[in-house]
């Protein structure tokens, strides 16, 4: 998602270049993409944003899988919040900064397969579809913990 060739859960900013990191394991959410109300998260679940990403991305709770900081790391692109995805983002695959592109409008995100990734894993991968106005943004990103959270490591694109 976005025009930074780095991954990051990555979506970079523009075009696509680096994902967003989203969360793994959240039950019933692999293949799925929900449609959005004006009240409901940004990273496609029915959920209030507040209720939903917008707890991990104002820092009053983390992220619990790496689905779920993928799924938070979609919304900080959609919502134009550079520093939470600095700070989710591995301290040896981050770039010194991130500029995100208030043009580009994302307009969905679907999760297609997660592996590990759970209270139980210190790694975890998720594969993902990123709408964009004019495209589409695949990518299998990789997670790992560190110091207990899961941060963003890289991904690669998949044709």
């Amino acid at each position: 998602m976005g025009a930074c060739r780095t991954g990051a859960g990555g979506m970079g900013s523009g075009a696509p270049a680096v994902s967003p990191g989203l969360p793994a394991g959240l039950p019933g959410t692999a293949g799925t993409m929900a449609v959005m109300t004006t009240r409901s998260c940004p990273c496609g679940l029915p959920e209030a944003f507040d209720q939903c990403c917008g707890r991990f991305l104002v820092g009053s709770a983390a992220a619990p899988t790496a689905e779920a900081l993928m799924r938070s790391r979609y919304s900080a692109f959609v919502r134009l919040d550079a520093g939470y995805l600095l700070r989710t983002w591995h301290p040896r695959t981050r770039p010194a900064q991130l500029d995100l592109d208030p043009g580009m409008r994302w307009t969905g995100l679907e999760i297609l397969d997660t592996t590990g990734g759970s209270a139980f894993h210190s790694t975890g991968t998720v594969t993902f579809r990123a709408s964009y106005r004019g495209g589409s943004l695949h990518e299998h990103s990789r997670f790992e913990r560190v110091d207990g959270a899961w941060v963003y490591v890289d991904g690669d694109f998949v044709d």
